[in-house]
């Protein structure tokens, strides 16, 4: 199954490390962010599970919701968020999957449907795809899509930029050009004509090019 941005996120039934959850219904009238994990007890991760904890608090000040998984049991999550905490300085104080018989992965598109078998006895490099992030709205789209090799870890900070823009862009008729901080400068968007655009920006706008036309974020 390959999701693209804008297809309804796939619902599923799970166990978590915060008790069994229905995704869409857990999800309720905020956003998320799922992100996976190959395997418990690997190096990266370990940093990123770590670092998403301390980030939490700026996630639910956009009511965000975080949602973590990995190809292992709830059981080894639970021992694992031991070392996380240790070695980090925070356990995660989000829910964590246990996708034993590899469900999720396979309804999101992380390993291939036809993948036999369940976690027993797979390694990280077997589920190397199992490394991706999925921002989800309050309609239950994806918003955003990233999947990371096994070397490099995520940059949460980035995920955290691409959601201010996301809830930004969907109340006001604007994008956000390169780089882009929340509080910067933003981008008409091109379906929205001069004559819309001058009651929506009654204070103009910079046109450097007719279909580039830059205003102050709005409130």
């Amino acid at each position: 199954m390959t999701l693209q941005i804008n297809d309804t996120a796939p619902d599923f039934a799970a166990e978590t490390t915060q008790g069994p959850i229905s995704f869409h219904d857990w999800i309720g009238e905020g956003w998320c962010v799922l992100f996976s994990h190959p395997k418990d007890f690997t190096p990266v991760c370990t940093t990123e599970l770590g670092y998403m904890a301390k980030l939490k608090p700026e996630f639910d000040k956009r009511n965000c919701k975080i949602l973590g998984l990995s190809v292992d049991p709830v059981a080894d999550h639970e021992r694992w968020a031991l070392d996380i905490e240790e070695t980090t300085g925070a356990a995660p104080n989000y829910p964590l999957i246990g996708d034993t018989e590899l469900r999720v992965a396979k309804l999101y598109g992380m390993l291939p449907a036809a993948t036999a078998g369940g976690a027993t006895g797979r390694t990280a490099a077997d589920n190397a795809t199992v490394r991706s992030v999925f921002i989800i709205g309050p309609d239950r789209q994806i918003k955003l899509i990233l999947t990371y090799p096994m070397s490099t870890g995520r940059n949460f900070d980035e995920i955290l930029r691409v959601l201010d823009s996301l809830q930004l862009t969907a109340r006001h008729k604007v994008a956000t050009p390169v780089n882009w901080r929340a509080g910067e400068d933003v981008i008409i968007v091109p379906a929205v004509g001069d004559e819309e655009a001058k009651q929506r920006f009654p204070e103009g706008w910079t046109a450097p090019k007719p279909y580039l036309r830059i205003v102050p974020q709005p409130a």
